[in-house]
């Protein structure tokens, strides 16, 4: 048997159709930038995640890159965030010329650690993104409390957090803002790069609608210097066909990690992610927790199981961040979790037949 890590072709076949109609659609009316469908997408997108505002933008990146900016970080300032994420979460802060700061992750959940978060705070501190990471999102009563005593906003990381709930509040509905990736293999994926930043606030939102557009308030009238993010039509329509079966996919998604934590409960050298109490967790990533990992992952790809890492080196050990001057043993939790995440095959159209040959194989891997 063989297991992909990510299926797209099995998901977007049955919808093909609907797509089909969608790519007509765009192309009849000619809404390509920005449009129509852009519109009907981001108030689509504000209903499910219980926001008043979202606003369609080009990527996951320049989601938190403009939410940043629209809240004046800039050269000088400083960001807290975690080192176990996607690059882009520290890029944002740095093309803002802000600093990235990092403060280690729990390691039942590998979301910010929120004891050591006010420790990392300084006089140059001007923003918090905790990164809602694997589907999960972070312990966000506390980290709003600190952020509040001290006067400034959080931003969420919910790129890969799409339908994630915390205290049955969606992920991007908490912060000042929340930035979305639509990448492809994201629990609701576009046809190629997009993104979305949802909000309350009506300044922030204009401000992040100037920025996307080359900072024009008004058709040829630019007043701020902004850059080319908007969202395109055909993405848009893509999303919206898409978004009508988020809620069902993440379902899927559910009951697909309670097989792999049934089938693994008793196998001693893998550590299972934890959920806490009061998460719904999107399962975006079923990342497990193994020795010899990189062994492994070659021994499952050569079995015909292909897994994938997220993510083996964290940012602050990243020759990109070198100047900041943090080597290891920096943040010891999140740079062993880094050694050890196995990210299982996860997708909605899984069967339970190819989730035990995955564990099967698994646990031949390791026992051998």
């Amino acid at each position: 048997m063989h297991v992909p890590f990510l299926d797209l072709h099995e998901q977007n076949a049955p919808l093909m159709t609907e797509l089909v109609g969608a790519f007509r659609e765009v192309s009849e009316r000619s809404a390509f930038a920005g449009g129509p469908f852009v519109a009907r997408f981001e108030k689509e997108f504000a209903e499910f995640c219980g926001t008043r505002y979202a606003l369609g933008v080009g990527s996951g990146t320049d989601s938190l890159w403009l939410s940043l900016l629209a809240l004046g970080v800039g050269p000088g300032d400083e960001v807290i965030t975690a080192p176990n994420s996607f690059i882009s979460t520290a890029e944002a802060i740095s093309l803002c010329g802000a600093r990235p700061v990092f403060v280690d992750i729990d390691e039942r959940t590998y979301t910010m650690e929120p004891t050591q978060l006010e420790a990392a705070i300084t006089l140059r501190t001007q923003a918090i993104v905790p990164v809602h990471i694997f589907g999960q999102m972070a312990d966000m009563d506390p980290i709003l409390a600190i952020a509040r005593r001290h006067g400034m906003p959080v931003v969420e990381d919910a790129c890969q957090a799409h339908g994630a709930e915390y205290k049955s509040r969606k992920a991007g509905s908490l912060g000042v803002a929340g930035c979305f990736s639509f990448y492809p293999g994201k629990n609701l994926g576009a046809f190629g790069e997009a993104g979305a930043v949802t909000t309350d606030e009506p300044e922030l939102h204009s401000k992040i609608q100037m920025l996307r557009d080359h900072g024009q308030a008004a058709k040829h009238l630019h007043s701020t210097i902004g850059w080319n993010a908007r969202m395109d039509g055909i993405q848009a329509a893509v999303l919206s066909v898409k978004l009508s079966r988020l809620a069902a996919g993440n379902a899927a998604r559910r009951a697909h990690a309670r097989l792999y934590d049934e089938l693994l409960a008793s196998e001693h050298r893998v550590i299972r992610p934890a959920v806490a109490l009061h998460n719904l967790h999107a399962y975006h990533i079923y990342a497990v927790r193994v020795q010899n990992r990189d062994a492994v992952l070659q021994r499952m790809a050569s079995r015909g199981v292909n897994c994938s890492i997220h993510y083996p080196v964290p940012i602050h050990l990243q020759q990109a961040y070198s100047f900041l001057g943090l080597g290891r043993g920096s943040f010891p939790v999140a740079e062993r979790c880094a050694s050890e995440f196995l990210s299982l095959p996860m997708y909605p159209e899984l069967r339970a037949e190819q989730i035990q040959f995955v564990v099967d194989t698994l646990k031949d891997c390791l026992h051998n």
